[in-house]
């Protein structure tokens, strides 16, 4: 068990977490006339990746681990070029009435959402199904992970905290930002990051387990990693300063 086993399935993690996440936010950047374009040919990367899932399902080897965490987050991706330029996101797309508070506010905001959770909800039946019976879940696993950090983090942004990423929403979403909430701290963030932490560190105990095989150490560790960021990402909402210097290439304009 030399370190190269857990630091390369670490960095490659953490790699695609950042390059992956200015590469979308660079696209997004783009003329509006080559949004459409830029959509379409994301769900044919989204169609490669559901095959990609398929095809490593059985793979419980390293280099299926790695497989399946690159096309859980290539799915994920198209999901994220849809909402960021605006084909995949709710009904509602006006700002919060002035006057909107508490159910009626949580309600307005699900609705510029709504496809959004309807997307997710689809891609993770389908990669479930392209996942089924297999012995390598990584994949699954990954989508689960980004999926459920996903949904608390948008719990966190609706209910308060200090750092909400305002440049993140290009300008023709700017509406949502009326739909968020901009406070020190909320009640669910600090369970939201116990939660993840007690799911993270039997990751983690995984992956350094004395007996581990070569796919033991590098699945649990690239999913542990994943969720270790999605962790950070939350304690960064509530510190004093923003995130977006990591992207900064990302967000040119």
């Amino acid at each position: 068990m030399s370190v190269s086993s857990f630091l390369f399935p670490m960095l490659y993690t953490i790699f695609l977490w950042w390059f992956g996440t200015g590469i979308i936010l660079l696209l997004n950047q783009r003329p509006r006339s080559t949004h459409q374009a830029t959509f379409w040919m994301s769900g044919m990367v989204l169609l490669f990746a559901l095959v990609g899932l398929k095809t490593s399902a059985n793979l419980n080897t390293v280099a299926g681990a790695y497989c399946g965490f690159t096309c859980a987050l290539l799915v994920w991706a198209w999901q994220e070029i849809g909402f960021l330029l605006g084909y995949v996101t709710g009904s509602r797309r006006t700002p919060c009435p002035p006057d909107c508070r508490g159910v009626r506010k949580a309600f307005y905001a699900f609705q510029t959402i709504f496809h959004h959770e309807l997307a997710l909800i689809v891609l993770g039946i389908a990669v479930a199904i392209a996942t089924w019976g297999g012995s390598n879940l990584v994949g699954l696993w990954t989508f689960l992970i980004l999926w459920a950090m996903r949904q608390s983090a948008k719990l966190n942004v609706f209910l308060g905290v200090l750092n909400l990423n305002e440049k993140f929403l290009p300008v023709h979403l700017q509406y949502m930002h009326s739909y968020f909430t901009k406070r020190a701290m909320n009640p669910l963030l600090p369970i939201s990051i116990l939660l993840a932490c007690l799911v993270a560190l039997p990751l983690w105990q995984h992956a350094f387990a004395a007996n581990a095989s070569a796919y033991q150490i590098a699945s649990s560790t690239i999913l542990a990693t994943l969720l270790s960021l999605a962790i950070l990402e939350h304690i960064m909402m509530v510190l004093p300063f923003s995130t977006d210097g990591l992207w900064k290439w990302g967000l040119r304009s």
